[in-house]
């Protein structure tokens, strides 16, 4: 940094009354601000502007802030840090703050005698961060590949009957209607019973003829037949 240039503040929190608070002191004291509100953004940034101070939270989306704040100390060892926190999670923020070698914990909501306070350690030596030896343990690993499905493992999805391919479809019992049925014809069975009466009368018939030509032999003096 020269002696004719601005400094930058990098501020990275969630609540955005609080960074505009930030905001509204660094810009009392000369300093420029860029805010963000992404973890994982602000790692980029970080690269990207090498600012000389940034002030940070643990709540923030995608990337815890103490992970965030080791990823700027791995890529920058002179990466001066504050974090940001509520008095409810002060004990949270100072571990993370011890672990990231920050240079200051600052509590919400902050006023401009808190900075009064605190700007020289804020500006003072920056101390180790032991938490780099565990970063790979810290960093969230985010996998998106599905588990893979074990070969053995029985399929919950039954094919229908037909379904699957080179089998004949299943089929289906045909559905009557009983009043559709056609009504069926008494003609045979008139016709059959005409011809046996036919063939029983024939018979007699036949019958009688026969006996009453034997009678005339018979009796030859009987009234003669007609």
């Amino acid at each position: 940094m020269t002696s004719t240039s601005k400094p930058t503040a990098l501020i990275v929190l969630r609540n955005q009354i609080s960074a505009g608070r930030i905001q509204s002191i660094l810009h009392q004291r000369g300093w420029l601000t860029e805010l963000c509100g992404d973890g994982d953004r602000a790692v980029d940034q970080y690269v990207t502007l090498n600012p000389d101070l940034v002030f940070i939270g643990l709540d923030i989306p995608t990337l815890d802030g103490h992970v965030a704040a080791l990823e700027m100390r791995e890529s920058d060892r002179k990466a001066r840090i504050v974090f940001v926190t509520s008095r409810t999670r002060l004990s949270k923020a100072e571990d993370a703050a011890f672990s990231a070698g920050a240079v200051a914990v600052l509590i919400s909501p902050l006023t401009q005698a808190d900075f009064d306070q605190n700007w020289d350690t804020i500006n003072g030596p920056i101390p180790e961060a032991p938490g780099l030896a565990d970063l790979d343990e810290l960093y969230p690993e985010i996998n998106e590949s599905k588990p893979p499905v074990p070969p053995d493992s029985p399929s919950m999805d039954f094919p229908l009957p037909g379904a699957g391919e080179g089998m004949p479809p299943v089929p289906m019992p045909p559905t009557t209607d009983p009043t559709l049925e056609p009504r069926r014809s008494r003609l045979p069975l008139t016709v059959a019973l005409l011809v046996l009466a036919g063939i029983g009368v024939g018979a007699a018939y036949a019958y009688y003829l026969g006996w009453h030509w034997h009678y005339w032999d018979l009796y030859p003096s009987a009234p003669h037949r007609r």
